[in-house]
C-alpha cells in the first residue's frame, strides 16, 4: 500500500456523509446523492492506479499520487459528482458540490501527512510534498470514527436528536491526532539536519513513534526514536554513490523513475544486481521500492 488505505478513505467518506446536517429530513434519492458523493469523491483521487493499464516506460510511480491528487483539481473533481448526482437522481444543490470539494480536500491533505508523499501542487510544482508524519495505516483513526459510530448508535437509540455532531466531533479528533504526530514528528527529526546530508520521516504504526532516515557521504542510518526515549540506530546501509546507473536506467526505467521520484535512495552494485532502493521502507532486509537488474545480463 503506497497511500492511506483505502479504508481510511472510506471511513473518511462515512463520517462526512454521517456530518451531513438535516439528513433525516431528506428523500430517499437526496440522501443517496449525499452519500455517493461523500464516499465516491473521498475515492477519486486514487483512480490514478488505472495508469498503470497503458505505462510502459515505468512512470506510474511518478504518477500515482500526482495530478489527481493535486489542490487546483479538487473544484473538478467536486463538480463532476455534482453533475452525477443530478443526472442520476436530479438532485442539483451546492452543498454536493461543497461536500464533494471538502472530501477531496481531505483526501489530498491527509496523504501529505505519509511517506509517500504527494504532487499538491501539480502542474505549477513537481514536488513531491511528505511530512512522514502519519504512517500509511492509521489505526488511531479507525479508532476514532469506531467510537463516534458507536455513540451515533447509541444515541439513535435513545433520543430523537441528529447525529451529526458526533461525526464532526470526530473529524475534529482527527486533525488533533494529526496535528500531534506532526508536532512530535517535527522535533524528534530537527537535530539530525545538523549530522546528516539528507535526512527523511517515516512514522511507525506505534503513536508517537517515527523512523529517521539519515544519508551522509554514501552511508544511510535508519533510527527509531521518539520524544520519551533515546534512539537507536537500527540499520547501517552503504550506497554506492559511484556506481554507474545509466546502464540500470536504460534496462530497467522504473528504477529511473525512483531514483528521481525518491527524497534520496540506497545505490546497489554488489556484483550481482545494480539498483536502487528508498529506504523509507526499509524493513527486515530489504525496501518494498527496489528497481535492479541482475548483473549477469550483458551490458553489450
Amino acid at each position: 500500500m503506497f497511500h492511506i488505505d483505502t479504508i481510511t478513505h472510506t471511513l473518511f467518506g462515512l463520517a462526512l456523509y454521517g456530518s451531513v446536517k438535516d439528513k433525516e429530513e431528506m428523500e430517499k434519492k437526496e440522501r443517496m446523492a449525499y452519500f455517493i458523493t461523500a464516499v465516491g469523491a473521498s475515492q477519486i483521487p486514487d483512480i490514478d492506479v488505472i495508469s498503470k493499464l497503458w505505462d510502459t516506460e515505468g512512470l506510474y510511480q511518478m504518477w500515482h499520487r500526482g495530478i489527481t491528487h493535486s489542490i487546483f483539481l479538487t473544484p473538478i473533481w467536486a463538480l463532476l459528482f455534482y453533475f452525477i448526482c443530478y443526472y442520476l437522481f436530479r438532485v442539483k444543490s451546492s452543498r454536493i458540490f461543497l461536500l464533494g470539494f471538502i472530501a477531496v480536500v481531505i483526501h489530498n491533505t491527509s496523504d501529505l501527512f505519509n511517506a509517500w508523499g504527494t504532487g499538491y501542487l501539480e502542474p505549477f510544482s513537481s514536488i513531491r510534498i511528505t511530512f512522514g508524519t502519519v504512517p500509511i495505516i492509521d489505526f488511531v483513526v479507525w479508532v476514532i470514527f469506531l467510537v463516534a459510530w458507536l455513540f451515533a448508535l447509541r444515541k439513535k437509540k435513545h433520543t430523537n436528536k441528529q447525529v451529526y455532531p458526533i461525526y464532526r466531533i470526530a473529524f475534529c479528533l482527527v486533525a488533533v491526532h494529526f496535528l500531534i504526530q506532526t508536532v512530535q514528528g517535527l522535533l524528534v527529526v530537527k537535530p539530525y539536519y545538523d549530522k546528516y546530508d539528507q535526512v527523511a520521516l517515516s512514522a511507525n504504526f506505534i503513536p508517537w513513534d517515527y523512523h529517521v532516515i539519515a544519508k551522509k557521504d554514501g552511508k544511510v542510518d535508519i533510527f527509531s526514536d521518539n520524544l520519551f526515549q533515546p534512539s537507536k540506530k537500527v540499520y547501517e546501509l552503504e550506497s554506492k554513490e559511484d556506481a554507474n546507473l545509466d546502464y540500470l536506467f536504460s534496462q530497467n526505467p522504473k528504477a529511473k523513475t525512483l531514483y528521481e521520484w525518491s527524497p534520496f535512495v540506497v545505490i546497489v552494485d554488489d556484483g550481482e544486481k545494480l539498483g536502487v532502493y528508498d529506504p523509507r521502507f526499509y524493513r527486515n532486509g530489504q525496501s518494498f521500492l527496489f528497481e535492479y537488474i541482475e548483473m549477469n545480463h550483458s551490458r553489450e
